[in-house]
């Protein structure tokens, strides 16, 4: 048997340049024990938590292979819930940066998640239009609410009751009770998308954003309370925004709730609106954590600061107004004003300032200091963070930039790359700077303005770089100082390829006005200093018929290859400059080629989508390869071999052999399409663009890459997909309707169910082989020795019993019902009668109770209907009643200790512990005095 080639496998080494992509929102998070100083932004598929003062990244929670679409902090500070456009949802420790929980629902980019108040439970909405409510704490899915019809834009827990709100892009906005899993109002006073919405004056009105230049007021009167058992009779109706709900009588109720039948539990009422300076849709809407600041965007760059009146501060300006109504009536000597006196709405939510940022925001987030100033961050369109401060004690209110952290990276997309001839520097030019970054730190050591690039190089000593623009100019730089050496004028139209002369003497640029012009490096005198510096002198110039789009020299500079906009690539001498090859057969320009290292082949990269590859003696097509699903942007050979890299508008990259006309590997990592790629000198090293912003580093390693292993894993990948995409198992009788269950099938919900059905196997085989040792045993008369089985053994000699129970427990908890659901009924009697006998020795009750009702839930009428099950059901009926029970004693033993210790502490410290005492006086001191001045603005 031959030897097959070896290739070498490149890995993703680094993703830099990136601030932050605009996909998803930005949030404070608290750090070091510090709030307001640290932000968390996505960075394509990782977050990245930037420090504002110092401008410095201090974490990066990394993720797998989708981008980011969702961020939400919880309410502790401890964690940050992520959301991912394949739908999947991840929450990461902040201390340690880790993922500890991952939920599995969707089946598209989660577009909003919402901790509760207590950070006990989280809620997700998709693109995929359901919302699913997850417990955080048992790391499982509670439920799945269906009833909007577009993609959900916001979602929102109610603190004082079990009841959540969700607004989508079909303009409705719905309001849920959990208790019952179903929606029971939905508002319809939109015409257009709900694009957020925002709870204000301790959840007793709801802002709402559409696609006009209005933010619409809802109040919220709570009708009926929702009964929570654990709730003592005291606080019952503590969350009512009533006026004086607690004197109103059964009679004055029932006559409340025949007026609007169809009302039940929140009563929603449009009060007004508040006009915003924005003609366009609000993009993002929200307030601080206290509600006291409300403040929104749209497709601009201003951000339109509100502030919402508290109860005390409206009491008081209504106070004011009494008394303005009061005077004004004895100086007309009328009666005495009637009760009418009401704030509008303009007064009770009054406009602070607008923040006007750099660039066009994306999104925001607001934290009020303990100082009492209003912290603002900004994420912007255009790879930066603004962080701005307003101090409220000011007469007038005006936002201070504080901070921007800008330096690592472009405002705009990345058209060139180039590698130093050390492999140490790389350069990349946008449309407003270029930089140069060490590839080992990955930090950036120049930023030099410029022109719109389109081409570089790094002229031979690495000393001054040369950048083709679009307005037809070549740019000399000096590294050294970072300052523009020279301009000239090259071409009429845009520079859009330079190449390098392989003796480095000079260079070669082709451009739109259908010139092919030849420059020299020279050194002349400069006005200013005695020594001498670089400059260019244009030599020749090919005059062509077509606008040039790539140039390429063959290594021993005998050959130039010029790609022009009618199809073709014409091979010319570069001595006489006569014809000599055309190269045709793309149906598109070829907006990319290079030529190998030994000059015997020329590949072309196309619009078409194709590469194709040519011998450079008799300009014959050896193969033409389907490379890409959109254009091929770029093409280069890697240095001293046949194998050369392709960049495509697709977002990926991919390697060839040139030889044997094969495609290696495919370089997945960026998420829009790929504009350009270096490759270093010594062929160690890609450096690659996208239009998602990011740069990325792949590293040659020392694996070697085999073709065949390569396609399995490819085939095993696609496999994996499609199996995602199944439709999803429908549990026997449960209807369609607005509930369903959390989870989805996944490959690990499969590997998960499959693990549990081998443990089933096993225990069968090994409880078979036991009976029958026994039988041997009896009837030699003597114990003969029973072989253990190796898996058993590397458990620590467990009985086939325990191992089933082992591997039940390592079932991920929010992947335990899509496992159970996936699993044959032929296993189910067996797990069933091995629960009984767990649930009796008391080991993990609760995990096992929660299987068994979700088994008995799926399963129930192939359950009842076998007799050979009930005396198992009877059993467990007996066995798991016993055992919760004893649970729930235990736990009311625990909580009964707990508070007795609460007291004992709050008695010796004589203060009130777990909840502040001076603000339940304040507000029993401030319903009195309400309800003081009622009485009094009636008498």
């Amino acid at each position: 048997m031959g030897l097959t080639r070896q290739y070498l496998r490149y890995e993703p080494a680094a993703l830099f340049g990136l601030v932050a992509s605009a996909r998803a929102g930005v949030a404070f998070v608290a750090l070091r024990g510090e709030r307001g100083r640290y932000v968390a932004v996505p960075a394509c598929e990782h977050v990245f938590v930037w420090d504002t003062r110092k401008g410095e990244k201090v974490l990066i929670l990394k993720g797998l292979k989708q981008q980011v679409s969702c961020l939400c902090p919880s309410p502790d500070g401890l964690h940050l819930a992520v959301g991912y456009e394949d739908g999947a949802i991840r929450v990461f420790n902040l201390l340690s940066g880790e993922s500890a929980i991952t939920f599995n629902g969707h089946r598209a980019a989660v577009t909003a998640l919402q901790y509760d108040h207590l950070g006990g439970r989280l809620v997700s909405g998709s693109k995929d239009t359901e919302v699913i409510v997850w417990d955080v704490i048992n790391e499982s899915g509670l439920y799945r609410l269906r009833g909007h019809k577009d993609v959900i834009t916001q979602v929102l827990f109610l603190k004082e009751k079990n009841l959540l709100v969700t607004c989508a892009k079909d303009t409705l906005v719905k309001w849920w009770d959990l208790d019952t899993q179903h929606c029971f109002k939905t508002l319809v006073g939109h015409r257009a998308e709900v694009w957020g919405m925002a709870l204000l004056s301790q959840e007793k009105r709801l802002i709402t954003g559409s696609a006009d230049s209005e933010l619409r007021a809802w109040d919220l009167t709570y009708i009926q309370e929702v009964k929570d058992p654990d709730e003592p009779e005291s606080k019952k109706s503590k969350g009512s925004s009533l006026p004086e709900a607690e004197e109103k009588t059964e009679e004055d109720e029932t006559l409340e709730l025949d007026e609007h039948p169809e009302e039940r539990i929140v009563k929603c009422s449009k009060v007004g609106s508040i006009m915003r300076e924005g003609r366009d849709r609000v993009v993002t809407l929200g307030t601080d954590q206290m509600g006291k600041f409300l403040a929104c965007h749209g497709t601009d760059a201003v951000l339109e600061v509100f502030s919402v009146l508290s109860e005390e501060e409206i009491q008081k300006k209504l106070e004011k107004k009494m008394k303005k109504a009061r005077k004004k009536a004895k100086q007309n000597s009328e009666e005495e004003p009637e009760r009418s006196v009401e704030l509008s709405l303009q007064e009770e939510i009054q406009r602070v300032t607008n923040v006007k940022a750099s660039s066009k925001i994306k999104s925001f987030d607001l934290i009020l200091s303990p100082k009492g100033e209003l912290k603002m961050v900004l994420l912007l369109q255009n790879n930066v963070i603004e962080l701005y401060n307003l101090d409220l004690s000011a007469q007038v209110p005006q936002a201070v930039r504080v901070s921007r952290i800008t330096i690592g990276g472009h405002r705009s997309d990345v058209r060139t790359l180039a590698f130093s001839s050390d492999n140490i520097a790389i350069l990349s030019a946008a449309a407003e700077s270029v930089k140069i970054w060490n590839r080992s730190t990955l930090q950036c050591i120049r930023t030099m303005e410029c022109e719109y690039a389109l081409c570089s190089l790094f002229v031979p000593g690495d000393r001054q770089v040369i950048i083709g623009t679009k307005t037809g100019k070549l740019q000399l730089y000096d590294l050294a100082s970072g300052s523009l050496i020279e301009t000239l004028d090259a071409h009429d139209g845009a520079v859009w390829s330079i190449a390098l002369s392989p003796d480095q003497h000079g260079f070669v640029t082709g451009g739109a006005d259908k010139c092919v012009k030849f420059w020299e490096f020279e050194l002349v005198k400069d006005e200013s200093s005695v020594q001498k510096r670089l400059s260019m002198k244009h030599v020749r110039i090919l005059q062509l018929d077509e606008d040039v789009l790539c140039v390429r020299y063959s290594p021993n500079q005998k050959l130039l290859a010029v790609s022009l906009l009618d199809c073709t690539v014409k091979v010319f001498y570069v001595d006489t400059l006569k014809f000599f090859l055309s190269l045709y057969g793309h149906k598109l320009p070829v907006l990319c080629m290079d030529i190998c290292y030994d000059g015997t082949l020329i590949a072309t990269g196309s619009a078409d989508r194709n590469v194709k590859i040519w011998g450079l003696d008799f300009g014959d097509c050896h193969r033409s390869l389907f490379a890409h699903d959109d254009s091929v942007m770029y093409l280069q050979f890697v240095p001293k071999s046949h194998l050369f890299f392709t960049a495509g508008k697709d977002s990926k990259i991919k390697q060839w052999d040139a030889d044997k006309f094969e495609h290696i590997q495919t370089l997945e990592g960026h998420h829009q399409e790929v504009w350009c790629l270096a490759l270093s000198p010594n062929g160690d090293y890609v450096v690659s663009a996208s239009h998602d912003k990011s740069l990325r580093l792949w590293e040659r390693t020392r694996e070697p890459l085999i073709l065949e292993e390569e396609r399995e894993m490819q085939r095993e990948a696609e496999y994996e997909e499609s199996v995602a995409k199944e439709e999803q198992p429908v549990v026997a009788g449960e209807r369609q309707g607005e509930t369903g269950l959390a989870g989805k099938k996944t490959i690990e919900t499969i590997k998960a169910a499959e693990r549990i059905m081998e443990a089933i196997e096993l225990y069968r085989e090994e409880t078979a082989k036991l009976k029958e040792h026994n039988t041997i045993c009896k009837a030699a008369g003597k114990e003969v020795p029973f072989p253990v089985n190796p898996i058993l053994r590397a458990y620590g000699n467990i009985t086939p019993s325990a191992y089933v129970l082992e591997v039940f427990k390592k079932v991920k908890s929010s992947e335990l019902e899509e496992s159970l659901l996936v699993l044959p009924f032929s296993y189910v009697p067996d797990l069933l009668r091995l629960f009984n006998e767990y649930i009796q020795q008391g080991s993990d009750v609760e995990l096992l109770c929660r299987a068994l009702l979700f088994l008995l839930k799926i399963h129930f009428g192939q359950i009842t209907s076998n007799q050979m099950l009930v005396t198992v059901i009877e059993n467990l009926k007996k066995t798991t009643i016993s055992r919760v029970s004893e649970a729930r004693d235990v736990l009311g033993f625990n909580m009964a200790g707990l508070q007795f210790l609460k007291r004992e502490i709050e008695a010796k410290e004589e203060v009130t512990f777990f909840a502040d005492a001076t603000e339940r006086f304040e507000e029993k001191k401030r319903k009195r005095k309400k309800k003081e001045k009622m009485i009094l603005a009636v008498l």
